[in-house]
Parts: C-alpha cells; structure tokens; sequence
C-alpha cells in the first residue's frame, strides 16, 4: 500500500566548470543541496546537467540526488532519478525512486515525487510505498 508525504523543500543549485573534453559546453552541469522539510525531514546532495533553449522558458534537465534522513519516522536514504522540461513556463517533471537504492529503513522504497512550484516555494508530494519481508 502507497503513502503519501508532504511537504517544503528549499533547494540551492551551484553552477560547476565544464570539464575538458566532456559533453557540449552548451550543456550546463549544477550542484544540488537540498533541505526537505515536512513528513519528509531530510538532506540531499546531487548533480543536474540542463540545457536552455533558444527561447527563454524552454529547456531540459536531468538530475541524480541521494536523499538522507526520515521518512516518517524511518531512518535511511534513497536516489531521486529527475528528468524534466519546460516549454513556455510550463514544466513536465518525472522524479522516482532509483530501484533498490534504499538503505536503512528505507530498503525496499520505491516512489514518485512531484515537485510544485508557486513563485519562489518549493513544495513536494512523494507518493511512496516500501517493501516488506526483506
């Protein structure tokens, strides 16, 4: 059975180099540090590499980010697998739970995470379940 947790999060994305003979330099790479606050009281540390189209408001991303804390009581981290895109402001985010990433109390999670966005708050959604008997 799935639950849901909600709640903030404030999230700080830090511009890294391009590195010499890797990928395109039209292909930006950001640092992720993230705090999750809620029924999600947690830290995560992560890499988004993103691309802005020719038109202000379109672009792309992908991103990996460990999450480590408390998930309702339990104890442990798991990997945010993002990919996104805008188009005209508008955003089309897909995050889920790396399978078999979880740890601790946390073995066993899987999930999606929606991410909303009103000005300059970020809240979440994290439909999650764990499995059980492992």
């Amino acid at each position: 059975m799935s639950k849901i947790a909600k709640g903030t999060f404030e999230v700080k994305v830090t511009p890294q180099p391009a590195e010499e003979n890797v990928g395109d330099s039209a292909i930006g790479r950001m640092s992720l540090d993230k705090q999750f606050n809620g029924d999600l009281i947690a830290n995560s540390k992560g890499q988004m590499l993103g691309f802005q189209g020719a038109i202000e408001g379109s672009g792309g991303y992908v991103a990996m980010e460990r999450v480590t804390g408390t998930l309702n009581g339990k104890k442990g981290s798991f990997v945010l697998q993002h990919w996104g895109t805008m188009q005209g402001g508008k955003f089309e985010m897909n995050v889920s739970v790396v399978p078999d990433s979880g740890t601790g109390d946390l073995k066993g999670i899987s999930g999606k995470m929606k991410i909303i966005i009103e000005g300059a708050e970020h809240f979440y959604e994290f439909e999650y379940s764990l499995r059980t008997g492992q």
